[in-house]
């Protein structure tokens, strides 16, 4: 177990970072508002106290954050942690993906400081789960087979019950049986039918890495009824099977289920799915697919194997 010394970023790559004394850490991003956060490999940064250490004592005086590191931490020799290694400090998890680096032609970092510890010393990773990180926070090392937090996350999509003129019976629903299966409900919220609205919710949950979003209401045939299109603009990647499974089955009961238009993908490292808007419904289908639910998210997550026939 280590403990963070310093969090550095910049508004452009190649050049030295500056000290802040917190930062939000986005879930297959990076620090929001870092140059070097975005849809890839290198997220984020780390580099070692001592390695630092070592170098001003040839001379050079360096600030943190000069070498391009988002993070200085004491306690480990960073290179010689494993790809995959994954990693947790405050409410971020992250996980290693690369040794090292070439230092490229022209390296603004080189230029100003004489040499760049980085390519030899530091690391990188991506962002497994978001959340805030501060300065003197603990960087611990997860032990193997040790997963990240299974939370959950309610929208209920309803204007009245947003003005307070309907009961959310089914977002009280959806939240015991989730609890009940093990999840950790983080945010209950109720939303007005406003596609705009539900979509920003999505994003910023997705964003803190939140396991399984569920919705309910607004699927049906209404105008007011967008839900599934907030889903389709926010996700990344369809699971359509489940729609389908909660279809199946609700057409056993009654032949409406056909016009259920409730869909389910992935945004980041979360799962989104719409659920039918009455307690009843939401009772039926969510009790049907919550077993796979959970190992949908751990494949999502990278902590099993792909899915195989079930024994």
């Amino acid at each position: 177990m280590g403990k963070i010394h310093a969090l550095c970023t910049s508004e452009k790559k190649g050049t030295l970072k500056t000290q802040v004394d917190k930062v939000i850490f986005a879930t297959e991003w990076g620090i929001q508002g870092d140059a070097h956060a975005g849809k890839w490999h290198r997220q984020v940064s780390f580099l070692g106290l001592q390695e630092i250490e070592n170098f001003r004592k040839l001379g050079a005086q360096v600030e943190f954050g000069a070498f391009g590191e988002n993070i200085v931490a004491e306690g480990f020799r960073f290179k010689e942690l494993p790809v995959g290694t994954r990693l947790k400090a405050g409410e971020a998890y992250f996980e290693i993906t690369q040794i090292g680096k070439e230092c490229h032609k022209g390296c603004a970092i080189r230029e100003q400081v004489g040499d760049c510890i980085m390519p030899r010393e530091g690391i990188f990773g991506r962002v497994l789960h978001g959340g805030e990180v501060k300065v003197g926070d603990e960087l611990e090392i997860l032990q193997p087979g040790e997963k990240l937090p299974l939370e959950a996350a309610i929208i209920t999509a309803s204007d009245k019950g947003s003005r307070g003129e309907r009961v959310d019976e089914s977002g009280v629903k959806v939240a015991e049986m989730l609890t009940a299966a093990g999840y950790t409900v983080v945010e209950k919220t109720i939303l007005p039918d406003e596609q705009t609205q539900i979509e920003e919710k999505m994003r910023e949950l997705a964003a803190r890495g939140i396991a399984l979003i569920a919705t309910t209401g607004g699927t049906g045939f209404s105008p007011r009824d967008i839900t599934p299109e907030a889903t389709l603009a926010v996700c990344e990647r369809l699971a359509p099977g489940i729609p389908e499974a909660m279809r199946s089955l609700s057409l056993k009961i009654t032949d409406r289920a056909m016009l259920s238009r409730a869909q389910a993908g992935i945004c980041r490292r979360s799962l989104i799915v719409n659920l039918p808007g009455s307690r009843k419904a939401v009772e039926e289908c969510l009790g049907f697919i919550l077993p796979p639910l959970q190992h949908g998210i751990d494949i999502l997550r990278g902590e099993v194997g792909e899915c195989g026939r079930h024994k």
